[in-house]
């Protein structure tokens, strides 16, 4: 008898089946590596009207685009929104249409697109008990204006007893300056929608005042920064902010005898840098009630230091950020205010080392006044040595008065 041997053409039934799942896993894993891991084609046979080949994108595709803000450059550029708003906005109907949520003043309820879109932004620093005196004042402006309060004592509900507050932006967080707030709410990019920015504190009177007014008075004489002429008599610092009788409008003054070390430099004048001497110029406005101009707000913005939170300081070098700064800072006579100096965020500070709280946080701003101070002295110092510049009566400006 022969010997019984296997036919090479012959499988056991367990490895036929192995082989049917190995190609079928095989084709499964080819196809997700395929989806997974495409491979970028360039098709030659079309091209678009510049005659330059069509890149097929594909999923690896990659997209860069180095004139997006930091930070963006992985977006396509029509869909990168720089920009925002303080408006407020439905949560029904079509987001294609710009409007204002409006409230109806006898039914307090909100009713269907108004297309007003505000051009004007104001901002007031409150706490509860100026209540009566920001009413009176949010009423002077128009639909024109956003209404932003920011609330240093944590007391927003309360707000509604007025009509308008269901319309205004209210921002709270304990014991702060309009200057934090605006470091940290008021950037540029969110602003940038309006036209003017009024930077308002809670202790102004303004019966003689009207704003829709004003933004007239400051377009036509050019102004960048401004702020409402002080009744002479109630609460005004230097010359330069009193209000002026006969006049629309005053970019320039002489201060009184003894009140500045130094006649070249604000409040008495602002000065241009010359390679060789400083030029005066005056210009000059307070940080009570100042109104800038959205390029102005722009560089004032950067210029707000982190720490540095009551802005003392600041109305000596806002002249930096406009040029020439003589014909665009100016002081608005026919549209006045009182300055009532109320130190009501002063009572929010705390005692100790036997001082009232109204004296640490006198204290403080002093101090904060120098050091920013000696930080811009440091920072044009440097700028301009590094340019060639002779900066040895500038670096002698330890303080401007």
């Amino acid at each position: 008898m022969g010997t019984l041997t296997r036919s090479a053409s012959v499988r056991k039934p367990n490895e036929t089946m192995l082989i049917v799942v190995s190609t079928i896993v095989g084709v499964i894993l080819g196809f997700f590596l395929s989806v997974s891991f495409p491979i970028p084609t360039i098709s030659l046979s079309k091209g678009n009207s510049t005659g330059n080949p069509l890149i097929h994108i594909t999923q690896h595709t990659k997209l860069w685009v180095t004139t997006n803000p930091h930070g963006a450059e992985r977006l396509p550029p029509k869909i990168v929104t720089p920009q925002s708003d303080f408006n407020l906005r439905r949560l029904y109907g079509s987001p294609d249409e710009e409007f204002a949520l409006r409230e109806e003043l006898l039914c307090r309820i909100l009713i269907k697109d108004i297309t007003i879109k505000p051009k004007y932004l104001v901002v007031f620093t409150v706490g509860y008990k100026q209540r009566y005196n920001i009413d009176a004042a949010v009423k002077k402006f128009s639909e024109n204006f956003t209404i932003v309060l920011f609330h240093y004592d944590n007391q927003t509900s309360e707000w509604d007893e007025f009509e308008w507050s269901e319309q205004a932006i209210h921002v709270s967080v304990l014991k702060q300056t309009k200057w934090w707030y605006a470091k940290r709410f008021l950037h540029p990019d969110i602003v940038a929608s309006y036209e003017y920015i009024f930077m308002w504190d809670e202790d102004l009177g303004v019966e003689n005042f009207d704003a829709e007014e004003y933004i007239k008075l400051v377009k036509k004489h050019g102004l960048e920064i401004s702020q409402p002429g002080l009744q002479p008599d109630r609460g005004a610092t230097w010359a330069m902010t009193k209000k002026r009788e006969n006049s629309e409008v005053h970019k320039e003054t002489e201060e009184s005898p003894g009140r500045c070390n130094d006649q070249l430099l604000p409040p008495c004048a602002a000065y241009v840098l010359s390679k060789f001497s400083l030029r005066e110029m005056n210009s000059f406005v307070e940080i009570m009630a100042p109104v800038f101009s959205r390029d102005a707000w722009r560089c004032v913005w950067y210029m707000i230091q982190n720490d540095l939170i009551h802005g003392w300081g600041l109305d000596f070098a806002l002249r930096r950020c406009i040029e020439p700064a003589h014909e665009k800072i100016g002081v608005v006579d026919a549209q006045w205010i009182v300055h009532q100096g109320v130190p009501s965020l002063g009572r929010e500070g705390t005692a100790e080392g036997g001082k009232q709280p109204w004296e640490g946080v006198r204290e403080r701003c002093k101090k904060e006044w120098s050091m920013f101070q000696d930080r811009m002295i440091a920072a044009e110092v440097a700028y301009y040595s590094a340019m060639g510049y002779n900066t040895t009566l500038l670096a002698s400006q330890a303080h401007y008065t």
